[in-house]
């Protein structure tokens, strides 16, 4: 992984912005104590729509600490951002009444201002404050320049018109799961089921506009119950269970017949559905963290001992997903190919658990260094995808 990539995770993952200084300030707003004060103290600068960005009139290049304080009544969002370009440095999401975020950047020469967004407020400007004199090459916060809806329209329209068609692949390969339990070969039967459901793990950034239909043809055994229990059970995992479990191959005929009805279903109103633009950027890092959380540590069943064919099958429709976003995220400097390298080690990996016959390891016959191993690339691979959403989050634009 690159230091990009780590810079990235660091902005990220912690409350408190800088992991280093090169990192972008995109952070949460639950109150957090400042790591490195500005001598001093921080500037307190508060965050109302009236009095937005009061307490900050002046400051030297480099490092700085902020304490944010909200005095309005109701939650808020609060930016500090490039008063000339609207790149952002720092967010603080859901502020709520009365509450403080500490956080530091460091800053060079320009010009820099907070902005208020109440919720149901238009986005208010505060006083612009230059910065000159800053060490010449020292590190900086990079801004990250706001997406628009504009922007990520084009990408969730290439993403959607990829489902479709992939649907369409899906719906054959049902239909041969059907036809070869129609035909009584079990074997063919189990290979069709995998083909099939690895298909359908491809489309993990489209299954909230899936609605029921996911639940029905990929759902998991309702709370308290298993796949053996749980008489509403439908989809591929029911079809696994009368698979595996060597129930008679009659019995799952009718849930194989309703998975194709399933299938064709989704394909025709998916069709019809608009595709949220902001699904794109966020399903970009939660395939996988599902993967790893459901699969990897065994989160779901695996009576057909093929969880690292799912989780193969996720790291592919996580690389779909981030080749549409690939000129946004490298238009604000997320490294694409360091994460595009991370993904391809993490389906190198999984798929060398597959011999030539296309039988899968069950993950409990791995040894512990082999579970390490995957462990390590796959939580890897989340963290250089974490910032993906936060880049992708359309921002409202603050009044001069």
């Amino acid at each position: 992984m690159s230091s990009t990539s780590r810079n990235w995770l660091g902005a990220i993952a912690a409350v408190v912005v800088i992991g280093c200084l090169a990192t972008v300030a995109i952070v949460a707003s639950r109150p957090q104590p400042s790591i490195a004060d500005t001598p001093g103290g921080p500037i307190r600068v508060n965050a109302n729509l009236d009095q937005c960005g009061k307490g900050w009139a002046d400051s030297q290049g480099g490092r700085i600490s902020f304490a944010v304080t909200n005095s309005s009544l109701a939650g808020m969002e609060v930016y500090l951002e490039n008063a000339s370009t609207g790149a952002v440095y720092a967010e603080l999401e859901r502020l709520g009444s009365g509450a403080t975020a500490n956080f530091d950047v460091a800053l060079g020469n320009g010009r820099y201002r907070f902005a208020c967004l109440g919720d149901d407020s238009p986005a208010t400007a505060g006083p612009t404050v230059t910065i000159s004199g800053a060490r010449a090459g020292a590190k900086t916060t990079p801004g990250v320049l706001p997406v628009t809806a504009n922007e990520l329209y084009p990408a969730a329209k290439s993403y959607s018109a990829w489902v479709v068609a992939r649907l369409s692949v899906l719906r054959t390969k049902a239909e041969r799961l059907e036809a070869s339990i129609a035909a009584r070969n079990p074997a063919r039967a189990k290979l069709n089921w995998l083909d099939a459901r690895d298909q359908y793990e491809q489309l993990g950034a489209a299954y909230g506009a899936f609605g029921d239909l996911d639940t029905a043809i990929n759902g998991e055994p309702a709370n308290g119950t298993t796949d053996a229990t749980d008489p509403s059970l439908t989809g591929f995992r029911r079809i696994e269970y009368l698979l595996w479990a060597r129930k008679p191959l009659a019995d799952a005929l009718k849930p194989a017949r309703q998975l194709v009805v399933n299938i064709q279903t989704l394909r025709t109103t998916f069709a019809a559905t608009r595709f949220d633009p902001l699904d794109v950027g966020l399903r970009a890092h939660e395939i996988l963290e599902d993967a790893v959380q459901n699969e990897l540590n065994g989160g779901v069943s695996d009576r057909s001992g093929t969880a690292l064919a799912t989780v193969a099958a996720n790291v592919r429709g996580t690389q779909q997903v981030l080749s549409t976003l690939t000129g946004i995220l490298t238009s604000r400097g997320y490294d694409v190919a360091a994460t595009d390298a991370v993904l391809q080690r993490a389906l190198l990996l999984a798929d060398s658990y597959r011999d030539g016959a296309g039988r899968w390891q069950r993950l409990s016959h791995l040894s512990t260094s082999q579970h390490e191993e995957l462990d390590s690339v796959f939580d890897q691979a989340v963290e250089d995808l974490a910032p993906i959403a936060a880049i992708c989050d359309v921002r409202r634009a603050a009044n001069s």
